[in-house]
């Protein structure tokens, strides 16, 4: 009797446990599902380009200039504008040879696949259901916060962040706070490397990228986007990141970065996903090192 009755209890308990497995892994399934669907129907969207609902507005942006002449097309108010540095559009030669439809096709998948690692199998469906509208758009958003996850691990990842938005760097303090040097140098190496490297082959370039972001300041968005200016935000970045870094919370670090955005589309709050996966250390744990020890809690 004594052992039936452990093999009932063992049972009853194991019987929620199974059920909450089960639904994680119907979760996972229905992400994939839902991904699937929703990056055919913005890949279907896109075509042609030029319609009044149309997806892919950014990720135009980035297929359409010209290696000859970035910045041809720079005016931040209009529909089409690239402001990002050279190494960027040359970084994206490959894909932006392709024909447009196929290049929206593997750029969506992309961001896809950026919002399955920032939030795991079981909160995949919810995260892309609210990333839908950046995905839809083709902004970065989602790819800098996977550099800012990676950058823990690998610093140089801090180099795209700096050489798309720039101002999102303002999470390089978390190096500076915690005096961690090295991973500073690294990060601020690779990017004045990668600079070095592009500027052999378009110098002229550069310089035009540098005069444009002394244009670009004071210029905030559109009706897409917080209406609350840089000016006021950065500040609040610089607390959340120098509060993070001296209470061992990494995930202020994407929090920080979002809010230093030069210009916060609503888009661009689907950088918080990050903080997912900065909050998920077992998960992560194969790209993220074991934090430096320091003084505070750990939340």
């Amino acid at each position: 009797m004594t052992s039936r009755a452990s093999q009932l209890l063992l049972a009853r308990v194991r019987s929620p446990w199974l059920a909450l497995t089960r639904a994680a892994d119907n979760l996972a399934e229905i992400g994939v599902v839902l991904a699937g669907t929703i990056w055919f129907v913005i890949v279907f969207l896109s075509m042609p380009f030029g319609r009044i609902w149309q997806t892919g507005q950014e990720a135009f942006c980035y297929w359409i200039a010209n290696l000859n002449s970035p910045y041809s097309l720079s005016d931040w108010g209009s529909p089409i504008a690239y402001v990002y540095s050279p190494v960027f559009l040359q970084a994206m030669l490959p894909l932006t040879h392709l024909p447009w439809l196929v290049f929206m096709t593997i750029w969506t998948g992309l961001l896809i696949a950026a919002v399955r690692y920032l939030t795991g199998p079981r909160l995949f469906a919810a995260g892309v259901l609210l990333a839908t509208v950046e995905i839809a758009g083709g902004n970065i958003s989602l790819l800098l916060a996977v550099a800012i996850v990676v950058g823990f691990r690998w610093p140089a990842a801090w180099s795209f962040v700096l050489l798309t938005k720039v101002t999102p760097g303002i999470g390089l303090l978390w190096f500076v706070v915690r005096r961690e040097w090295r991973q500073l140098g690294i990060a601020l190496g690779a990017t004045v490397l990668v600079i070095a490297a592009s500027s052999i082959f378009m110098p002229r370039a550069w310089l035009d990228w540098f005069n444009l972001l002394t244009a670009l300041p004071g210029r905030d968005g559109t009706w897409a986007a917080v209406p609350i200016p840089l000016i006021v935000r950065m500040p609040v970045a610089v607390a959340v990141v120098v509060w993070g870094a001296r209470t061992d919370r990494r995930w202020a670090v994407p929090v920080a970065a979002m809010l230093a955005l030069p210009a916060l589309w609503y888009g661009g709050l689907t950088m918080l996903l990050a903080v997912i996966a900065l909050r998920d250390p077992d998960r992560n744990r194969d790209s993220i090192p074991a934090p430096a020890t320091t003084q505070g809690a750990t939340a």
